[in-house]
């Protein structure tokens, strides 16, 4: 049985013209040598080879070049049927047996496309969401969470073994804002006190903080203190330091504070978290890892890495690396951010020895940053610093005045996702698209919708690209978007559903002659398996959601040109029936790769 035939077609071709090359021109070609592509659409065939490599030895132009090869090749090969040539580029066409055999080997295939589980050896680690517990998440964190579940999940197509993991940022300066607002004004306010989610009522301090420290500001510079001094002199701001000294000294008052308040808010990510459909195999905190960091710097001194500067601080020099010099311990002897990440890195690998790669899903503010950092861990000696990774991402966007937070400033991912889900429930109502099913089953669809539309607006786009997210656009049925594609499933499940036989029993005749859309079709499912590869090497889902999207686009041509359930030849029926059951296959592993389901029934 043929499991990934793409791999199979590639290598049959690429034997068989090494070996017509050979014949005809006296070379010594193998078929590593030999590069084919798929034949652009406005021109007839299914695979093309340039011709420029061997008119030299042909003492031919391209064209003629191409014209020898395609004759030979339909001389040498039963399944190679016609050819024609375009300047220099050889089109070819493959036999309709041959690609009605290629179907019944996908057809043959349970999750074709899909490597068994952790079979490649390679263990990987895969850090995303790293949330702040001063406020709830918010639309970049999003597309963080998104992109690097959906990274997991298609790496795991691959047979990978991947550990995702949550690195917190549960202590700093940031955290005590919200811990000294809310002991000065909550009046022991807790989430089920006022009914808050625990992450939005912290949230609401961090705001108060900032408006009551804006406020002492003014007051001061009214007093005629310069804005940099008030700025310091602030009583908010020095309570606030004094807090933190305090924490780092685990005073016991602020250190049960501290547990109380991030408790809350870990209460309230876990809600967001089951909402958007993502998970973790470890979550760290930076309340753990802080310190560490400090005895690398002096392995690095040790090794001549790192090297002290007059004032007492440690730095490094990465100006041949095209990069800048880089304090790594400040003169105080406190740590930097850098030093942190050099000793967590450190510590997983530890931890995880057999991992191989670390990947870091964080926005491309950090691209610098992440130089760094992995150019310092080579510099130290760590073998695999060249495998870590940074999956960087740019910045979303909303259309003005779209769903704005209950902080003004950021777009909460509560509000989103609870929006997303409400415009998904308007949309089917209008639609008519809710008859026969019970309120439950009701809300449950217009969950998988709503996520459905704002998962896949996010991750269709190149992770690199800045993106404008359109809540409305992105559940429009009949677009580029998730609902588009849920429906086109729930219909394929519908036809499915009337046809009385096991579509999986099947057995396809050798004599059908294939539609030019049943041609189609196959040759986008045998591509599967290479877009699963493609997605995982560029950790670039997009890759995977596009042709989602083209595949379903091909099924409703198919379906408009080809009668399924009304074909009266029973022979054709059945082999249509395998056909679109394999397209419902892929587009379900291929939309559960982005994290996001396909009903049954719409």
């Amino acid at each position: 049985m043929c499991t990934f035939a793409r791999m199979n077609i590639e290598h049959f071709l690429s034997t068989t013209i090494s070996q017509v090359i050979n014949e005809l021109f006296e070379l010594s070609s193998n078929p590593n040598d030999i590069i084919l592509q798929k034949t652009k659409k406005e021109f007839e065939g299914d695979f093309t080879l340039v011709t420029f490599p061997y008119i030299k030895a042909a003492k031919a132009t391209p064209e003629k070049t191409g014209e020898l090869i395609g004759e030979r090749l339909i001389k040498n090969n039963p399944s190679i049927t016609k050819f024609n040539v375009v300047k220099g580029f050889l089109n070819f066409s493959l036999s309709n047996d041959f690609w009605l055999n290629e179907f019944k080997d996908i057809s043959k295939t349970a999750n074709y496309g899909i490597k068994p589980a952790k079979s490649s050896g390679k263990q990987m680690m895969l850090e995303y969401s790293s949330p702040n517990t001063n406020k709830p998440l918010h639309l970049g964190h999003v597309r963080n969470n998104l992109l690097g579940y959906s990274v997991a999940t298609i790496m795991k197509t691959q047979g990978h073994d991947v550990i995702k993991v949550n690195l917190v940022n549960d202590r700093g300066i940031h955290i005590c804002k919200s811990m000294i607002a809310w002991k000065l004004f909550g009046n022991g306010e807790t989430p089920q006190s006022s009914g808050l989610k625990g992450d939005h009522l912290v949230g609401k301090y961090y705001v108060i903080f900032d408006k009551e420290y804006k406020k002492e500001i003014q007051t001061l510079i009214d007093g005629g203190a310069t804005k940099e001094d008030a700025e310091k002199q602030a009583p908010i701001m020095l309570q606030t330091q004094e807090m933190l000294l305090k924490w780092e000294a685990s005073d016991k008052e602020t250190i049960d504070l501290w547990k109380t308040m991030n408790g809350w808010v870990y209460d309230g990510f876990a809600v967001s978290y089951k909402k958007l459909g993502v998970d973790f195999d470890k979550m760290y905190y930076e309340s753990n890892t802080y310190l560490l960091g400090k005895e690398v710097v002096q392995e690095g001194l040790a090794k001549n890495v790192f090297y002290k500067k007059e004032n007492g601080s440690v730095a490094i020099d990465l100006t041949e690396d095209k990069l800048d010099e880089k304090i790594v311990l400040r003169s105080d002897g406190t740590s930097v951010y850098i030093t942190q990440d050099m000793g967590t890195a450190i510590e997983r690998f530890k931890e995880f020895p057999a991992i191989s790669q670390m990947i870091y899903t964080v926005g491309n503010e950090q691209d610098y940053h992440f130089k760094v950092l992995f150019k310092i861990l080579e510099k130290l000696g760590y073998s695999w610093a060249k495998e870590c990774y940074h999956l960087s991402y740019g910045m979303v966007e909303l259309p003005e005045g779209k769903m704005k937070s209950r902080e003004g400033t950021v777009v909460d991912a509560d509000d989103l996702m609870d929006g997303m889900v409400a415009t998904a429930k308007e949309t089917t109502e209008e639609l008519g698209k809710v008859e026969g099913f019970t309120q439950e089953e009701l809300e449950t669809l217009y969950q998988t919708i709503g996520m459905g539309a704002l998962k896949y607006f996010i991750l269709k786009v190149d992770p690199k690209k800045k993106m404008l997210f359109d809540p409305k656009e992105s559940i429009d049925f009949n677009g580029h978007t998730g609902p588009f594609i849920q429906y086109t499933h729930a219909r394929i499940k519908s036809i499915l559903r009337k046809f009385e036989g096991k579509a999986n029993e099947i057995v396809i005749a050798n004599d059908i002659i294939l539609h030019d859309k049943e041609k189609e079709l196959i040759k986008l499912q045998y591509d599967f398996p290479k877009i699963l590869e493609e997605s995982a090497n560029t950790y670039n889902p997009a890759v995977v959601a596009n042709y989602i999207y083209e595949l379903t686009k091909l099924f409703n041509q198919f379906y408009n040109e080809c009668p399924v359930l009304k074909e009266e030849n029973n022979t054709i029926k059945e082999f249509r029936i395998s056909l679109i059951d394999k397209t419902s296959e892929i587009i379900k592993n291929g939309m559960l790769c982005l994290g996001i389901d396909v009903p049954e029934r719409m």
